[in-house]
């Protein structure tokens, strides 16, 4: 396998629309989508997609958790599921026909034991020794020490395979060494720092930090329709983004996380990866749920950046 993901606190995504959404009121809903979904779920979605060998593992529990399990091998997604106590959560969505307006609810998801996420652990330890990332992404569920990604950051340091983390919160804050690739958005970035970062200059000078401080050797912040920064210890740049008219924003981050971790698989310099990055959550944008971009329009958006006249790379407004 090339890539592995994992996602601790997965969910079934379920997208549907109404004509007006309202308090009090019922409102009436057209018929639902259902796919799997939680942050690595929805990554392994992409790369996928992408033609990229990849593995998911992720915690499933009682009746919803049989439905996860059910919509994660109809995409044809080899995985390892880890049997818990639990249920597994679902998150629900409506888009209001009027106004264009998307509603989402996000459960908390189960409360995990000691021992349920001591084999969620062992599980990634053991995939690891075949793939060349792993990639976590996600909140983390009720029971779920907030320092998890650091114990597998440790745990994959030590197996000398790169981890790229997408989290957000205390479960971000908590990080504090060994990734190889976080990809923080600016509110996650801010928060992570404890101040605003109202312009390129200081957003560069976070992620540096990070870089610095050996969090991570490499830091993407996404900035949606304002591009991404991709900041390294000796490097930094911005991307532009493309504008599409948007028919669902959920799994548009996910969709970035894969496109670059898919780029960096295939030996892409970080650049390049990042367009990949780009063109994936692009392409995710325009599709209805939580489902991933097309290829062959992930192919198309990847070439449109790669065939700007600077790549796709805009100069910043700060010197590095």
């Amino acid at each position: 396998m090339s890539i592995v993901t994992l996602t601790m606190n997965p969910a079934i995504d379920i997208a549907t629309t109404a004509g007006h959404v309202a308090p009090t009121d019922k409102t009436r809903c057209t018929t639902p989508r259902f796919d799997p979904g939680g942050g690595g779920i929805n990554v392994a979605r992409t790369i996928a997609a992408l033609e990229e060998p990849v593995t998911a593992i992720f915690p499933a529990g009682g009746p919803p958790g049989r439905l996860l399990e059910q919509l994660v091998r109809d995409a044809a997604i080899p995985m390892r599921p880890i049997p818990v106590s639990g249920h597994t959560r679902e998150s629900f969505a409506v888009t209001a026909a009027d106004t264009g307006a998307q509603y989402r609810f996000v459960l908390p998801g189960p409360r995990l034991t000691a021992p349920e996420v001591h084999r969620c652990l062992a599980e990634v330890e053991r995939a690891a020794q075949e793939c060349r990332y792993v990639v976590a992404s996600g909140s983390l569920p009720p029971g779920v020490p907030v320092t998890f990604y650091q114990s597998l950051a440790d745990l994959l340091k030590d197996l000398g395979v790169p981890l790229v983390l997408d989290t957000s919160g205390a479960a971000l804050r908590a990080v504090r060494r060994g990734v190889h690739l976080i990809k923080p958005s600016v509110r996650e970035l801010a928060d992570y720092a404890g101040r605003p970062l109202p312009d390129d200059e200081s957003r560069i000078a976070a992620a540096r930090e990070l870089v610095e401080q050996g969090v991570s050797e490499i830091v993407v912040v996404s900035m949606g329709p304002d591009g991404t920064l991709a900041v390294t210890r000796d490097d930094a740049h911005w991307i532009a983004s493309i504008e599409v008219p948007v028919r669902s924003g959920i799994g548009a981050g996910d969709a970035q996380v894969s496109g670059i971790v898919v780029g960096l698989a295939r030996g892409y310099p970080l650049d390049a990866a990042v367009r990949l990055g780009i063109a994936a959550a692009t392409a995710a944008l325009v599709t209805p749920g939580t489902g991933p971009g097309r290829p062959d329009r992930i192919a198309e958006l990847f070439h449109q950046l790669t065939a700007r006249p600077d790549g796709g790379r805009g100069q910043l407004a700060v010197p590095l």
